[in-house]
């Protein structure tokens, strides 16, 4: 089942199938999780005037190779921003939830642009995609990602973080319009920040995801991103770390902030 086929049935359906190849070890792959639950917010509230301004999600559980049931309650529905609650049902257990809210542009004095400058990386043909392997996540095969500064991970670097261009893999996924769902399933495919510091393939799983966003997604599902991540703190077996993330274009698309479990 492709991913389209997926966001089609959340719209029509509580109960989801999952897509095969998206596991992440024996578990699915956060960023679906996040996508999935994204979609049907964006179905839900559907309205093309509010725009996403933010989404927190916990990772409450693991999730298995099965069906998930989707459920959603709008919060608060008010004349400019509506905030809604999706949760992801397995096993009769709440194994996810976001929040998110959507919100129209208002009239204000005060406009601030202070975004960070995206990155000056080589251009993609000028570096190599990330090779996979067989101890490679099944997910990771269903993007490329391009490193450009930084380590790849378990490398044993004495410094974390790192940056590059990603996109979804254009010979396992037809272009079309990118939606909000597509954007959250692409973006959490780069590993923790602190990965290349551990000299050994160590578990590590995302335990909360925060997003804002800057500027409207208007991209085509196989479009380049740039990533850069910054580890903000690491200690007691968690890490925090924020990441940004441009188009091509270098436009500031959203802000993203993670705490990360590492089991080792």
């Amino acid at each position: 089942m492709a991913l389209l086929q997926m966001l089609q049935q959340i719209e029509q359906q509580q109960w989801v199938d999952i897509p095969t190849g998206w596991l992440q070890g024996r578990t699915l792959y956060g960023g679906l999780a996040a996508g999935m639950m994204m979609h049907k917010a964006q179905t839900v509230v559907n309205d093309s005037r509010k725009a996403l301004l933010s989404c927190s999600i916990t990772f409450v559980g693991p999730i298995q190779f099965a069906a998930v049931k989707l459920t959603a309650e709008v919060l608060r529905q008010g004349k400019s921003v509506t905030s809604i609650e999706v949760r992801l049902w397995q096993d009769d257990a709440v194994q996810s939830i976001l929040v998110a809210s959507f919100g129209t542009g208002r009239e204000s004095q005060l406009q601030v642009c202070n975004e960070a400058v995206a990155p000056d990386y080589p251009a993609v043909e000028q570096l190599n995609i990330m090779p996979s392997n067989a101890k490679t996540p099944e997910c990771f095969k269903q993007c490329q990602l391009a490193w450009a500064e930084g380590h790849y991970p378990f490398t044993g670097s004495n410094v974390p973080d790192f940056g590059g261009w990603f996109r979804f893999d254009p010979h396992l996924h037809s272009d079309r319009a990118m939606t909000l769902a597509d954007f959250m399933i692409l973006t959490d495919i780069w590993p923790p920040g602190v990965l290349p510091m551990l000299n050994c393939v160590a578990p590590a799983s995302s335990l909360t995801w925060q997003m804002s966003f800057v500027h409207p997604l208007q991209h085509q599902l196989c479009d380049w991103f740039k990533y850069q991540v910054i580890t903000d703190f690491s200690g007691d077996g968690y890490a925090i770390e924020s990441a940004h993330i441009w188009d091509k274009n270098d436009r500031l698309i959203a802000l993203s902030r993670q705490t990360v479990t590492v089991f080792t």
